[in-house]
């Protein structure tokens, strides 16, 4: 096994179809975090057949964009990943994947969280989520807290807060261009590698819209719709 080295740089990649609406508020939020993370940080937002005002929001935010017409969640984020490796020639194991979703704000000590877990000996970092509770009605904002014990992060995948270190990404194979659960899958083979070091976490909780119809048919919209029904 390669040793670990220490985080010196961060790639931020989020996938977009269509989120003018969220869009900002995420990036700022990112901004943000970037700022705070100790380290040099990219941000690349994956343009995937966008067909609204996405592409203006990205601009606006000052960050790097790449335009694909996959129609898929996993292919945007793989070629998010692609072209920010492509940029630099940094050593694969001091680089960290930092993934978010458009709907989503992170807070801002999320790169410091990542970064510190993994020099603490994480090769992927699964973080838990939040769902925003302007989104939700009473019933179904009081339902999720029960599932949710403070310390103990549940470990469910979520794309909208997951880290790892660039050569164990390579070495899984990478996204692979899915509708959904490409995250579920790509942290399959990550913990299929048993020089792999996954950590659970909810240090570095983000909130991600409560909206029960989302991009795909499944996701974390489609989780709640099922699990805490209005």
């Amino acid at each position: 096994m390669t040793a670990r080295r220490p985080i010196e740089r961060v790639l931020v990649v989020v996938p977009v179809h269509d989120e003018e609406e969220l869009l900002a508020g995420c990036l700022t939020s990112v901004g943000v975090a970037a700022a705070a993370a100790g380290v040099p940080v990219d941000v690349l937002v994956a343009l995937d057949d966008c067909r609204d005002g996405s592409a203006a929001v990205a601009r606006a935010a000052g960050v790097r964009t790449v335009a694909v017409r996959a129609g898929a969640v996993g292919a945007a984020r793989a070629a998010g990943i692609t072209a920010g490796l492509a940029r630099h020639a940094d050593d694969p194991r001091a680089l960290w994947l930092a993934c978010t979703d458009a709907d989503t704000v992170v807070p801002a000590h999320w790169l410091r969280g990542h970064r510190a877990l993994a020099d603490g000996g994480a090769d992927v970092v699964v973080g838990t989520v939040r769902p925003d509770p302007r989104d939700l009605t009473p019933r179904q904002l009081a339902a999720w807290r029960a599932t949710r014990v403070p310390g103990r992060p549940n470990g469910h995948v979520h794309g909208a807060n997951l880290g790892v270190r660039a050569d164990a990404y390579l070495r899984a194979g990478g996204f692979a261009g899915l509708v959904e659960h490409e995250d579920v899958d790509l942290v399959a083979r990550l913990r299929a590698d048993p020089a792999v070091v996954v950590r659970a976490s909810d240090e570095v909780d983000v909130v991600t819209s409560g909206r029960l119809v989302g991009r795909t048919p499944g996701g974390y919209a489609g989780y709640l719709r099922e699990a805490f029904p209005a």
